[in-house]
């Protein structure tokens, strides 16, 4: 009897924190039925069809193999994507929708179609594109008689991770499925350095939310309780191609000044600064002398840009820009992407473990960017951390096509040496080590006899042709 008495009073506490759990208004409701009631009509299902091409497929047959055993086959076939958006602007009977660039952008080749919550469609127009985003603004004109109904833009740097989250897309849309709800919480933000193949947007900062989101969500809104967009979904990460917990949403503050541009030129201007960077790791922290792991290193200082005429030079540590702390090498290229053009800015930086502050004045970032390489030196093979180096000059750097004068190759990397477990690849050019410069062979044995144990910083052009930092422990 008594077991029985505990039993009950658990299962009732357990019911009473589940209950608690959920939030209530002061007469009992749901608060997301009414976020719901108020926006889920501004979100839009977009369809787009377009030619496939089979004519660029990569075969390892000719056409004419296809041809004589698949005569009927055809040139092309038609393709179809669907996914989702939201009305957040109208200027008179022009509604303007927010997206994912990669749902809708084939649609200058195709049909793209827009189906209101009313089930009315109607063609739709490109008005810009941002793959760096992965954002998009389409346009649809109704008839002055249409209301739609606008959905408000929040402040994505409001948000906290455990706040509420009210996803609302079309998921699986060839299921019909149009304008689900789901709900969960924000799971981490300022995810960045993500992988989702060819379409993986250059400038990260994604909300993760724990709110179901599948194939077809993308492109429709992340909603706080008021109501307001904080992102815009856009992407997941499965192993079985559905839900597991793990979304990813633009926030709404990142998509604000992308959607400014697109809106008024059709395209993102975007500052730049021309430098190679890296983020710091627990080693380089060490090495350089520095007091947490926050600020972005220079690896490289590209010629004939705002970063060499302020005067930064690789090894320097930003740590401030523009007032604002450096977080990580995400946060940055967001910071100087959207910094204003010919304004002078100040940058925090380390150098030589002394602070200082350096003005830039940034340009319009060009449609590419020039990395000028430079062209030099063969002595005696050297072994030290499991390495066996060259002279630029010898046979082994100048069959590598190496057009550098300065730094020695690696020729050899042993098995089970403290390199071997490093990021050195053999034809990486080392250029320094521990800050000192290395012109020769000569230079790095008088180097490296003096250097017995602790970590290394080691700077190197690597075989691809970055400039990289990178730390080696000696055993």
């Amino acid at each position: 009897m008594n077991r029985l008495i505990i039993t009950t009073v658990v299962l009732l506490m357990m019911s009473m924190q589940l209950w608690s759990a959920y939030p209530l208004t002061d007469e009992g409701e749901s608060p997301f039925v009414q976020v719901v009631r108020s926006i889920r009509e501004s979100v839009v299902n977009i369809r787009l069809e377009y030619e496939v091409d089979f004519s660029d497929r990569m075969s390892p047959f000719p056409d004419d193999f296809f041809r004589f055993f698949f005569p009927e086959l055809p040139d092309s076939r038609r393709s179809v994507g669907m996914g989702s958006g939201f009305i957040f602007h109208q200027e008179g009977d022009d509604v303007f929708i927010l997206t994912n660039n990669h749902l809708v952008n084939r649609g200058e080749d195709g049909e793209l179609t827009v189906t209101l919550a009313d089930k009315d469609q109607y063609p739709a127009e490109i008005v810009g594109l941002d793959p760096e985003t992965d954002l998009a603004v389409i346009k649809i004109t109704v008839n002055s008689d249409v209301d739609v109904i606008k959905a408000p833009l929040g402040d994505s740097d409001k948000i906290e991770i455990g706040d509420w989250a009210i996803a609302i897309g079309n998921p699986f849309g060839r299921l019909g499925l149009d304008r689900t709800v789901t709900v969960g919480v924000i799971s981490a933000t300022n995810r960045a350095n993500l992988n989702f193949g060819q379409d993986s947007p250059m400038f990260q900062d994604f909300i993760q939310t724990d709110a179901a989101i599948n194939p077809g969500n993308s492109g429709g809104p992340l909603l706080n309780l008021k109501g307001e967009v904080i992102g815009i979904n856009s992407a997941i990460t499965s192993t079985t191609g559905g839900n597991l917990g793990i979304g990813f949403a633009i926030p709404i503050n990142l998509a604000k000044r992308v959607v400014e541009d697109l809106l008024s030129e059709g395209v993102v201007r975007r500052a730049y600064l021309g430098i190679s960077l890296q983020d710091i790791t627990p080693d380089l922290r060490q090495s350089l002398n520095l007091d947490e792991i926050a600020g972005i290193l220079v690896s490289e200082v590209m010629e004939d840009t705002p970063a060499e005429s302020a005067g930064l030079q690789s090894g320097d540590v930003i740590i401030e820009f523009d007032g604002k702390r450096v977080p990580d090498s995400a946060k940055f290229r967001i910071m100087v992407a959207h910094s204003p053009v010919g304004e002078e800015i100040p940058m925090r930086v380390i150098r030589d473990s002394k602070k200082q502050t350096i003005y830039v004045t940034l340009k319009e970032r060009p449609d590419t960017i020039a990395q000028a390489p430079t062209a030099k030196p063969d002595t005696q093979p050297s072994e030290w951390l499991g390495l066996e180096v060259v002279d630029l000059e010898s046979d082994f750097a100048q069959s590598r096509n190496v057009t550098l004068t300065e730094g020695v190759m690696i020729r050899r990397i042993a098995s089970n040496s403290p390199a071997a477990r490093s990021e050195l690849r053999v034809g990486d050019v080392i250029l320094e080590i521990d800050r000192q410069p290395i012109n020769s062979v000569n230079d790095y044995n008088n180097v490296t006899s003096e250097i017995e144990s602790g970590i290394v910083l080691l700077y190197i052009k690597t075989l691809d042709g970055n400039y990289r930092y990178l730390t080696v422990r000696l055993e």
